[in-house]
């Protein structure tokens, strides 16, 4: 017994008293947890089959996404409406992980300086939406969001479209080879300002 004892407590000294021995054991434990947690999400249909009414964007909205992330939206406004009374009230029903399986990556966060997005999509007219990307205190006095006037004067890069597609592709969106073949003719002469509308016109429709 005395023995046992020794040896459980020179292994339990050894673990705290060697940093390098403590990192490794924390990491694995993490690592397995999150394994646990993680790994059954990708075989389950609610996480991996988009709702009913998700389609893939068009080669508008896929660019209006695109500028959505390059112009920092994302860092103010959250898609992630939480299955709260307070937020489902405000916005709508609360976000599934089934209206986002084509989006990569996936715009949630918790972020909300600006108001959530996720069901923004017909809520207002697309004259609205220009109006307030051009000068967001014209429609909402109070605002602090920043305007986009340089969006109305720049054009969509036609070219950009259809490798961007392939690409999407590669990782599970269903792309016809006529969808990407017809993207730059999509989104040929159209500014940014109409492709962001666009995407944002198309949040949240699959649910109400």
């Amino acid at each position: 017994m005395s023995n046992a004892n020794t040896s459980s407590g020179f292994t339990h000294e050894k673990v705290e008293t060697s940093n390098f021995l403590m990192i490794v054991l924390i990491l694995l434990v993490v690592a397995i947890g999150g394994l646990v947690e993680i790994v059954p999400l990708f075989f389950q249909k609610s996480t991996t089959e988009p709702v009913k009414g998700v389609e893939p964007y068009t080669a508008l909205q896929l660019a209006g996404r695109d500028i959505y992330q390059r112009e920092g939206c994302y860092n103010c406004h959250s898609q992630m409406i939480r299955p709260f009374r307070a937020e489902t009230l405000r916005y709508g029903h609360y976000s599934v992980a089934g209206e986002f399986v084509y989006d990569h990556p996936f715009q949630w966060g918790s972020k909300r300086t600006g108001p959530d997005l996720a069901r923004v999509g017909g809520k207002y007219s697309d004259e609205w939406h220009r109006i307030h990307l051009n000068n967001p205190r014209d429609v909402v006095p109070e605002s602090n969001m920043p305007a986009y006037p340089w969006l109305a004067k720049n054009l969509v890069d036609p070219s950009v479209m259809a490798p961007h597609m392939r690409a999407l592709r590669t990782v599970g969106v269903p792309y016809t080879d006529d969808q990407i073949n017809a993207a730059a003719d999509e989104v040929k002469g159209k500014t940014e300002l109409e492709a962001l509308v666009a995407y944002l016109q198309s949040l949240g429709r699959a649910i109400k």
